[in-house]
């Protein structure tokens, strides 16, 4: 009889923590399955919005990560959440997780908290071999798009990662977003590979 109270409050003493622990977000592991929404533009420039989907997921499965692409849409709104499409169809393609990415012009919100650029010499312009007047319209000046991407589990609304990263301007503005999601492919495999 002695030893049933010292086994109750043994009990007792580890319930609070496992209600803890389920409080905590989950970890991500190297082996799951991530849905990528389509990635979502609302900057003023003209993205394929596509292209940079499938370069996010080829740059993915080059990490070694599962990847399907879903055919719903990151959301438009500022914060990054799964929208109730993602939600239905990552489930019904039974994914652990769902990226979520937007390109946004930081120069659009002018409200959002920003980091201050860092230039030396001033803004230099990139030559655009697109340009409709031959370059006879002088260099083109682009400013930097910013990246903003989601990594959710399936069954949380609080994301795993979360996160913002900078397309710096380059000759050709494809070129730079291209680069940019090769880096946030590389930021997501390393949150995944973490534990």
């Amino acid at each position: 009889m002695r030893r049933t109270p010292g086994l109750f409050l043994l009990f007792i003493s580890l319930a609070p923590v496992a209600t803890w622990a389920q409080d905590l977000p989950p970890q991500p592991k190297a082996d799951s399955e991530i849905c990528i929404a389509k990635v979502s533009n609302i900057s003023a420039s003209v993205v394929i919005v596509d292209r940079m989907t499938e370069r996010l997921a080829k740059s993915l499965r080059g990490n070694k990560i599962g990847v399907l692409i879903m055919d719903s849409s990151t959301t438009t709104d500022r914060k990054l959440h799964p929208t109730s499409e993602n939600g239905e169809e990552s489930k019904s393609k039974e994914c652990d997780y769902i990226l979520l990415t937007q390109i946004v012009d930081p120069k659009a919100q002018p409200y959002e908290p920003q980091m201050p650029p860092i230039s030396i010499g001033g803004r230099a312009p990139s030559v655009d071999a697109s340009d409709p007047l031959g370059g006879s319209s002088g260099p083109v000046h682009r400013d930097s798009l910013q990246i903003s991407f989601a990594l959710f589990r399936t069954d949380r609304f609080k994301p795993v990662l979360d996160t913002v990263i900078l397309a710096e301007p380059s000759g050709h503005a494809s070129d730079n977003l291209l680069s940019a999601m090769d880096r946030e492919s590389n930021r997501v495999g390393n949150e995944l590979k973490k534990k």
